[in-house]
């Protein structure tokens, strides 16, 4: 009989396991991969982006915003801050108020928090994969690939769908619905995402600073700003990144949505006007497919022109038609992108949906329908911002799962 298991050596199992273990319990943590924290590992291009200095709560999602409130009342970025002083990483702080170790790898990051699970004597055994979870009596029997294991308190942090190539798997939903816990449905998020435009691979490998806009069916404006890069599937970069949770709620009620770009946000729709009219000669026979490489990447020149049929045109045509020279800005400032679905799970970093929050009390982590059952991270309804905000929540998850068992 182990006093506490946890499924899953991830960010939210691993601190879990270290503050239990603190308060003097005996702490065995099983893992399905070959080794501990592979999502850790992959954070941030491998530099970990931590936490974030501005854990505000619009910046986090759940169909039950209260629990978020709740989780993190009390618990602050500087509570995180000293939770890993205490296990001597230090932390340095970026632009976008994004938080990562000084060393700037993921690595010191997953064996800083090894290390001190085995200074605490807290057992971690990898390539163990659980299979079947049941309560029995008081206990939790959990069956697994290598035998079965009895505890008196069991948390499952196992993650979720997202980046299943890292380990992203459902069985902790699976264990919670056999549980009796309802389940919200998951969706990928923070996801690139996919176009049924036809001839993509002409804008393909572009990227351009831009200001990307989604109208919802409900008259919400969501604005994102950042790099887009325009791929053979659609397109992708960190102001796609950013929208995508939004898009994927409007697409679960319709087949397409359109996004639009703006592909110089930097200027005004009449300074860009001005800027392009004075560059304008009257008799020149230059194409504009050639004139606009002044301004903007040659492959999506021809996206730009065709739908305005303007293709064929002379700069000296443009100057005697001022219109179409507005129709051409208006089009930069306002290219529309039809999307119709992401890439997945795989190509996301993060899968909303999970155990319904209404079930686990905030200040334990602990089923509301169990005693001794707890659940951490993103296996949970909750889901997060790109900027260290997920991993925000799962320390947090950790810490307060950690101190309650």
């Amino acid at each position: 009989m182990r006093e506490v298991i946890v499924i899953g050596a991830g960010a939210s199992g691993l601190v879990t396991a270290i503050v239990s273990a603190r308060q003097g319990k005996k702490v065995l943590i099983l893992e399905k991969n070959n080794k501990v924290g592979k999502k850790l590992l992959a954070t941030g291009n491998g530099k970990c982006n931590i936490t974030n200095q501005r854990p505000t709560l619009e910046r986090f999602y759940s169909n039950n915003p209260q629990f978020i409130r709740e989780v993190f009342e009390g618990y602050s970025y500087q509570t995180i801050k000293q939770f890993f002083k205490s296990i001597g990483l230090e932390l340095i702080e970026a632009k976008e108020g994004k938080v990562f170790p000084m060393s700037l790898q993921a690595s010191s990051v997953v064996e800083l928090l090894v290390a001190e699970c085995e200074q605490l004597g807290v057992k971690i055994r990898c390539e163990v994969e659980v299979e079947q979870v049941t309560r029995v009596g008081g206990e939790y029997e959990i069956k697994h690939n290598r035998g079965v294991e009895k505890a008196k308190a069991l948390v499952i942090a196992t993650g979720h769908l997202s980046a299943p190539q890292l380990g992203g798997v459902d069985v902790g939903v699976s264990f919670a619905k056999r549980l009796g816990h309802s389940i919200v449905k998951p969706f990928p998020t923070l996801v690139q995402l996919t176009s049924p435009m036809k001839r993509l691979e002409r804008m393909a490998g572009v990227k351009v600073e831009s200001r990307v806009t989604l109208r919802t069916e409900g008259g919400k404006t969501i604005q994102k700003q950042g790099d887009v890069l325009f791929t053979s599937y659609g397109i992708s970069g960190l102001a796609i990144l950013d929208i995508s949770r939004f898009v994927m709620v409007e697409l679960l009620k319709k087949k397409n949505v359109m996004l639009i770009i703006d592909l110089m946000p930097k200027m005004s729709q009449e300074q860009l006007l001005a800027l392009m009219r004075k560059s304008l000669v009257k008799k020149s026979s230059k194409p504009l497919t050639i004139w606009l490489q002044g301004f903007i990447n040659k492959k999506l020149i021809l996206p730009i022109l065709e739908p305005l049929k303007l293709q064929d045109e002379t700069v000296g045509s443009l100057f005697s038609n001022v219109k179409n020279l507005e129709l051409i800005v208006s089009k930069i400032k306002n290219f529309k992108f039809e999307v119709n679905g992401s890439r997945g799970y795989k190509g996301a970093e993060v899968a909303t949906g999970g155990v319904n929050t209404k079930e686990i009390n905030p200040k334990t982590m602990e089923s509301k329908k169990h005693k001794g059952l707890y659940f951490t991270g993103e296996v949970l309804d909750v889901d997060g911002d790109r900027g260290g905000f997920n991993l925000h929540f799962a320390w947090v998850c950790g810490l307060r799962a950690g101190k309650s068992i």
